[in-house]
């Protein structure tokens, strides 16, 4: 009853806070976190105990897989070397100096290491919310939310070598260069086979629901296998859903894509904002661990951990902007980015959800007894985490408007412009289609006809809206009054008997499909 009473006040603290969050201009990252920091002062609120070998498992596979439906293959190509220097040069670089510091104040060379695997990883989610807001360089974007997908690769497989090293005793450099090697390839590898098995049992389906299963399956399976074998589990989540996203879109229905892309949308909402409501409950509890201790080290730690952790992420994505500038200079080519979106890059380093998730997971006991400073480490963990979402969180937009970064691009005429696009391709593949009767051909291409006449007007009407911005305003309107009348007049057949449930409930989906165009 406990873990049920704390869910419903962490699904309380969503549902209130991230409307208001968006109002104010505050990341619902930030709020949630210091939601669940107020919870936890409460005396009356349950703050039950998660076994900490289920919650890697639990969460990253639906968080990492959900990232990939957000990404493209084709993007992250493109901008291959800036995501390769940030996922996995600077996660090192950074998980190895938070090693030295870590081992400079005092803590063993394996416990230090496991601090630097689970601070290294920044995570997008703060970043790219900002950037829906304002309007970020598609290239920078695609660059930052790559980078948290495989940073978490490069920072587990840290993470997993240093808990070896302090669990079981120790481990030689040839062993961690194989281990490493071998989790990389296996990984992908059991990702890519988990992927073509999910295509080939979608492709034999015809049943929305059954589909969304398969898809929400499939991460905790291939997670669940690689860590069997001994392979990456995150490699094998981002491979299935990578391959999924760029093969597997045929295999699936129209409703099973539709039904599944909003399944995932809610999940990756929802496992997101409870570990950050999660995080401000588990730093109190922290916290309280950690005055026994008796003296200020952990926090003189957590300080030392957040200023070269800002310092090395500056450091290392100005180094590479200049580089690239360089090479493009001598090539006669447009630079790829400035300083300015290298600041922005540099700023947008607050970490998240993969560092709660590792610092929780941390297992109780080590080779001789209790995990070394293990208190401490997830301390400074939790601090880091706060900090850096507080610090750099709130004013990375004010950064961006100081800098000039954000685009006066809009991802709203960009969709108008395409569906217009696939519409025309729509009626040249009628027009070329074969063996089809006239009437057939007629209909179908009166369809797409008028649906072509209806989005050039559309683009046309918001073209013009700088000088008619009334009549903007009026269409808004007016397809609410319409889509009322379309919602309520199917509602009353249901009502009436005039058709089934199910007719009805086929037609309302049809209608809020059409109508979430215009919200």
């Amino acid at each position: 009853m406990d873990v049920v009473a704390l869910l419903g006040l962490l699904l309380l603290g969503i549902v209130v806070l991230t409307p208001l969050a968006g109002r104010v201009g505050v990341p619902q990252p930030i709020a949630l976190t210091l939601y669940g920091l107020l919870l936890a002062l409460v005396p009356v609120v349950p703050t039950p105990r998660v076994p900490p070998d289920v919650i890697l498992p639990l969460v990253l596979p639906p968080l990492l897989f959900a990232q990939t439906l957000r990404g493209s293959v084709r993007e992250l190509r493109a901008d291959a070397r800036a995501v390769t220097v940030l996922a996995v040069g600077l996660t090192a670089a950074s998980a190895a100096a938070v090693a030295v510091v870590g081992h400079l104040l005092g803590l063993p060379w394996a416990v230090a290491v496991v601090l630097g695997a689970v601070v290294a990883p920044p995570d997008p989610v703060a970043a790219t919310a900002v950037a829906r807001t304002l309007r970020l360089p598609p290239r920078l974007v695609t660059v930052l939310e790559g980078e948290g997908q495989f940073n978490d690769a490069t920072a587990l497989t840290t993470y997993q070598v240093g808990l070896i090293a302090v669990v079981a005793g120790g481990i030689g450099l040839g062993e961690v260069g194989w281990r490493l090697a071998l989790q990389v390839v296996s990984g992908v590898l059991v990702g890519l086979a988990g992927g073509v098995a999910a295509r080939a049992a979608l492709s034999r389906l015809a049943d929305a629901s059954v589909e969304t299963t398969i898809t929400l399956a499939l991460p905790f399976a291939v997670y669940l296998l690689a860590d069997a074998v001994e392979s990456s589990g995150v490699l094998a989540v981002l491979a299935a859903g990578y391959f999924l996203r760029s093969r597997g879109h045929r295999a699936s229905t129209s409703a099973g894509w539709v039904l599944g892309r909003s399944v995932w949308r809610y999940v990756d909402f929802l496992v997101t904002g409870l570990l950050f409501g999660f995080l401000g409950l588990e730093l109190t509890s922290a916290l309280e661990d950690t005055s026994r201790l008796g003296d200020g080290h952990a926090l003189g730690l957590a300080a030392a951990v957040i200023g070269v952790l800002v310092v090395v992420r500056f450091a290392v994505v100005h180094g590479a902007s200049a580089l690239a500038g360089r090479r493009a200079r001598r090539r006669g080519s447009a630079t790829p980015a400035g300083w300015r979106e290298a600041t922005v890059a540099s700023w947008a380093g607050m970490r998240g959800v993969v560092t709660v998730a590792t610092a929780l997971a941390l297992p109780l006991t080590g080779e001789d007894g209790p995990f070394p400073h293990r208190s401490e480490v997830v301390l400074v963990a939790l601090l880091t985490v706060l900090v850096t979402l507080v610090a750099q969180g709130l004013t990375l937009a004010p950064l961006v408007r100081r800098l000039g970064v954000g685009t006066a691009e809009s991802a709203d005429e960009d969709a108008r412009r395409l569906r217009r696009d696939a519409t025309r391709a729509a009626l040249r593949a009628v027009a070329g289609a074969s063996d089809v009767g006239e009437r057939a051909r007629s209909t179908v291409t009166t369809r797409y006809r008028a649906r072509w006449e209806h989005q050039d007007r559309i683009v046309g009407l918001f073209d013009e809206g700088e000088e008619e911005p009334e009549a903007v305003e009026e269409l808004g309107r007016l397809m609410v009054v319409a889509t009322d009348a379309e919602r309520d007049r199917v509602q009353q057949a249901r009502r009436d008997g005039e058709v089934s449930p199910a007719v009805a409930d086929r037609l309302l989906l049809d209608v809020e499909a059409r109508a979430a165009r215009y919200e």
